[in-house]
């Protein structure tokens, strides 16, 4: 199998090339430096793609583009399209492509893993709302896309899928019983993972997120209210530690939670398992939840761990 991993140098792509070419995949790290690339790549530019796509197999973006033009253009050459990326905007962009290959989306941990956990809450209580919590390491430190992304989402209001209501990013603030962490108040945030699932699961899905540091996840809190947050400098790098965990909870209790340590060694995990699946998959649009289930992680490159809280919290 040929793949092509755009931002493949990254913080992401460099471990999902690594995990990929464990897995016999023929892998080529493509991007813009040439001292780090193997294949020289503008991801901007998708015509440029052109020249390279001829016996690709699958084409993995961990290069934080989000252009709906690159996936079709990668398709157009029978190539699957494999996005790691979480905008609810380009989410819904490339849903109304009819590519001529597979396209696999809500590829990472939320969403991605938080999808999986979802999915399987709703088997055992199917017509129950879904709170997704998601956990990051305050010390970690993260690529410059998503790192920009987060930021870009404060000050900025969501409508929640289920009620069309106007909710602003970090806010609505949640009590979450964490594995680990004990009892957390977890802020609702803009995650595409909600919308997709909330349409596909038939239930109203709400996602909140929160840093180990109590203190980084009030900061939130407090930098959503100000108009000119949105331009903070991505570049702060808070103490803490790099472990994460992700969680899905029905109305009743029921939970699902798996959880790990470095967030972007497990995005690239689930990226590379991700990719394997695509070239298999039919054309169309897909999202991870639709092609694997939580038994299909058993043959990740690395191992998550079942953290379960000691007894069901019902979700007031």
């Amino acid at each position: 199998m040929k793949v092509i991993v755009l931002g493949g140098y990254g913080a992401v792509g460099s471990q999902a090339v690594a995990y990929l070419r464990e897995m016999a995949a023929h892998v080529l790290a493509a991007g813009r430096d040439p001292k780090r690339a193997d294949l020289l790549i503008d991801a901007g530019h998708p015509h440029g793609l052109d020249r390279v796509l001829k016996d690709v197999d699958v084409v993995l973006n961990c290069a934080g583009t989000e252009d709906a033009a690159l996936a079709d253009q990668v398709t157009r050459h029978g190539a699957a399209f494999v996005d790691i990326t979480a905008s609810v905007e380009y989410t819904s962009a490339v849903e109304r492509l009819k590519p001529s290959a597979p396209i696999l989306l809500s590829v990472g941990l939320a969403p991605g893993l938080t999808n999986l956990l979802a999915a399987a809450v709703q088997q055992e209580a199917p017509a129950q709302p879904i709170d997704i919590a998601l956990l990051l390491g305050a010390g970690e430190r993260y690529g410059k896309a998503s790192t920009t992304w987060a930021y870009q989402l404060l000050g900025q209001d969501f409508a929640d899928p289920a009620t069309g209501e106007r909710i602003r990013n970090y806010s609505r603030p949640r009590r979450f019983h964490l594995p680990v962490y004990g009892v957390r108040r977890l802020l609702r945030v803009d995650y595409s993972d909600q919308h997709v699932l909330h349409r596909d699961l038939g239930v109203p899905v709400r996602t909140y997120f929160g840093l180990t540091s109590r203190l980084a996840t009030a900061a939130l809190a407090a930098l959503t209210r100000l108009p000119a947050a949105a331009h903070a400098a991505p570049s702060w790098h808070l103490p803490g530690d790099q472990r994460w965990l992700a969680l899905a909870r029905s109305a009743d209790g029921r939970t699902h939670t798996l959880g790990g340590r470095v967030q972007a060694h497990a995005t690239a995990a689930i990226a590379a398992i991700a990719a394997v699946k695509a070239a298999r998959l039919p054309r169309g649009v897909h999202h991870l939840h639709h092609v694997l289930d939580l038994s299909d992680l058993a043959a990740l490159p690395i191992r998550l761990h079942p953290w379960y809280p000691p007894t069901p919290e019902p979700n007031h």
